[in-house]
């Protein structure tokens, strides 16, 4: 059996964002040429690729891995670099199948992943600009009735991190804005240069042995007890596949694909700011993020550039001007940056499930094949911990919140590709009218 690949725009280069003008170290791996063989094969140089290919190389398997673009190319280079306790989304909803110990689990894997990327950046010492600090930021008074329960709920989990409410007359304190009625304090989230953190992880993994290889883009697999992984101009075989390419699948695999949807997000970022402009803005240096389903997300950079990020498009069409789409939705929240110019403008796409679950597991058919993508906005911390079910479980140590994952249902989006993206977009414009009522 196997399947073909569309054969994606090849790109040399990353987006023109903020982070590839600011990124602090420059690999360059080769093409794959020839035949090479592995224990296992990753497909995906993001951080889903990147963090299993660490955890099979420190267990002691051969690794290769294969980036169709530049390392971090996608969503792990180029997001809004918070780094956020969670994963999934009103998680709750999966009590049937999976019960309240299961949701309980989810909930303590979704602070476990934040502290593995922790561990990672201290193990590999990889200077990402990591940063602890982040607040919640309530758009109307319900939304900080649901902070006080989170803020119970997490006590009630063991959360060590300090946490803290803020009111109306309080929210000075994390934003210069008069958009919120409140927030919550997270001192156990924060922020980070994203590219730069892939870009560690890319030199950490080859220190630990894996073969990486970028403009390798896979054009075929078969499948079998051997897997074969084909490029233009060269072929892995392995005895385990890993597929980490999330919304950049590009039609490697039919059954994967169809339950996970592409969705443009974009970010921008001024000039340089003064000391005071930005201690105005944000004057505890954390990031934030509002409760709206077409939310706004916004830090400073290391430097001291805004990066305000947000808004998701399913129709695989970028707007024309990202700056002057972005600037107005920036502007609403500091209009004290009106004659800020913007230097950096750039989109990209996120993977995006029905059920809004990261998806991890193994393909039922083929069971050497493993995959982990539809992280729903949760990426940099959810892929660090798919990073580590993944390679437990082809280690043959496969633990429980391995299963816990692999027993939640994932909805094959209806409608084939060029319905899906317009019923989804559909779905959204309800939620957004329900938040009006």
């Amino acid at each position: 059996m196997n399947a073909r690949a569309r054969q994606p725009v090849h790109s040399a280069q990353h987006a023109p964002s903020y982070y590839a003008a600011s990124a602090n170290r420059h690999l360059s791996f080769p093409a794959l040429a020839g035949e090479q063989r592995a224990d296992v094969c990753v497909v995906g140089g993001g951080f889903s690729g990147l963090n299993t290919a660490i955890e099979l190389a420190q267990k002691g398997f051969s690794v290769v891995l294969l980036e169709a673009h530049k390392i971090g190319w996608g969503a792990s280079g180029r997001n809004g670099g918070q780094l956020i306790r969670g994963v999934g989304h009103d998680v709750e909803r999966f009590e049937p199948t999976i019960g309240k110990q299961g949701v309980r689990e989810l909930k303590l894997m979704g602070l476990e992943a934040v502290e593995i990327v922790r561990r990672r950046v201290e193990q590999f010492q990889i200077d990402c600009d990591l940063k602890w600090g982040y607040c919640d930021l309530a758009n109307k008074p319900s939304h900080l009735d649901g902070f006080a329960e989170d803020m119970a709920e997490l006590k009630d989990l063991g959360y060590a991190h300090e946490m803290r409410l803020l009111q109306p007359e309080q929210m000075h304190e994390v934003v210069g804005s008069q958009r919120y009625v409140g927030g919550l304090i997270d001192m156990g989230s924060g922020h980070l240069h994203p590219l730069n953190l892939a870009l560690g992880e890319a030199a950490a993994a080859q220190a630990l042995g894996v073969q990486l290889y970028e403009d390798s883009a896979v054009t075929r697999i078969d499948y079998g007890n051997e897997v074969k992984v084909h490029t233009a101009h060269g072929l892995v075989r392995a005895a385990h596949l890993v597929l980490g390419c999330n919304a950049y699948l590009n039609g490697l695999n039919s059954n994967l694909g169809g339950k996970v949807l592409p969705a443009g997000s974009y970010v921008i970022a001024t000039e340089p700011l003064s000391a005071a402009q930005a201690r105005d803005l944000i004057p505890r240096d954390m990031a934030l993020c509002d409760q709206r389903v077409a939310l706004d997300y916004y830090r400073l950079s290391a430097d001291r550039r805004l990066l305000f990020g947000g808004a998701c498009h399913y129709s695989g069409r970028d707007p024309a001007d990202i700056a002057g789409y972005m600037r107005p939705k920036m502007l609403a929240v500091f209009p004290q940056l009106q004659d800020v110019k913007i230097d950096y403008q750039w989109g990209g796409m996120i993977g995006i499930g029905a059920n809004r679950l990261p998806q991890i597991g193994r393909l039922k058919d083929q069971p050497n094949v493993y995959y982990a993508q539809a992280y729903s906005g949760h990426g940099v911390n959810a892929t660090h911990l798919a990073g580590k079910l993944l390679g437990e479980a082809i280690a043959g140590r496969a633990s429980s919140d391995f299963d816990l994952f692999a027993r939640v249902p994932h909805m094959t989006f209806p409608g084939g590709q060029h319905l899906r993206s317009p019923l989804l977009a559909l779905g959204m414009l309800w939620h957004r009218l329900k938040e009006l009522v």
